[in-house]
């Protein structure tokens, strides 16, 4: 872009970034096996959370789970983004790392990023159960969580918790089960979610809006893994249709 502003305001004759070959960039996800977690895996982890005693870290969990926000998304809710009447949820903000390392609220870095998810009644039951939960607890540290501003995942300071937080959390659960779970990240929770819709049924435009991603080429390149489950039905498609 400076050289094009170069070249048109005169200062130099021809732009050498045209003489630039690319290279070509190679989309290694497609190797990777353990890029999501199936249905029976995801079930499986909740099933070590102990919704009642845990309620924070399962609300957590569930939320990234089955609505497919990034961990940044999910760490700056606040109440006020949840509708308990709609059973809605409202992405219009994200917590980053800023200068020096500390953690920053900054809007979605697309319009697309600002979205409204429809919450299961499931999810929503345990984000009611969490805030109650959570009023009395930080009542008991000095806090009142009563304003609508208040965050739903706070560290024990009543502040942002730390972008690590739930990948510790994460990794405390499956790290020593490397039999039942392939090992995954945080983010890779999104990539499940993704996954879990397709298998679902639905379709390339519905996951591109509730993941808030601004085009299908991103939507069918990074989060469309096909699993086994999918190429099994695509098979029992054909075969049913040349037997028909």
């Amino acid at each position: 872009m400076v050289f094009k502003y170069a070249l048109k305001q005169g200062y130099i004759i021809s732009n050498p970034a045209t003489l630039v070959t690319m290279p070509k960039r190679r989309d290694n996800w497609q190797r990777d096996p353990n890029k999501f977690w199936t249905k029976q895996q995801l079930i499986h982890f909740f099933s070590y959370i102990d919704p009642v005693e845990d309620a924070e870290k399962y609300t957590l969990f569930r939320v990234l789970a089955y609505t497919g926000i990034r961990r940044g998304e999910c760490l700056a809710l606040t109440w006020q983004d949840i509708n308990f009447k709609q059973a809605t949820l409202s992405v219009n903000k994200s917590i980053a790392q800023g200068t020096g390392g500390k953690q920053i609220i900054q809007p979605p870095k697309t319009n697309t990023g600002k979205r409204i998810i429809p919450l299961d009644d499931i999810t929503l039951g345990h984000l009611k159960h969490w805030r109650h939960a959570q009023q009395r607890l930080y009542l008991m540290m000095g806090y009142n969580t009563m304003h609508p501003g208040q965050l739903i995942f706070a560290n024990t300071k009543n502040g942002m918790k730390s972008l690590n937080t739930p990948g510790k959390w994460l990794h405390a659960i499956i790290d020593d089960k490397p039999d039942e779970f392939p090992r995954i990240t945080i983010h890779k929770l999104r990539h499940t979610h993704a996954t879990l819709l397709f298998e679902a049924g639905a379709s390339i435009k519905e996951v591109q809006d509730r993941l808030g991603d601004a085009d299908v080429d991103t939507v069918m390149n990074v989060y469309a893994h096909v699993s086994n489950e999918q190429r099994r039905n695509t098979t029992d498609k054909l075969t049913r249709f040349m037997e028909s």
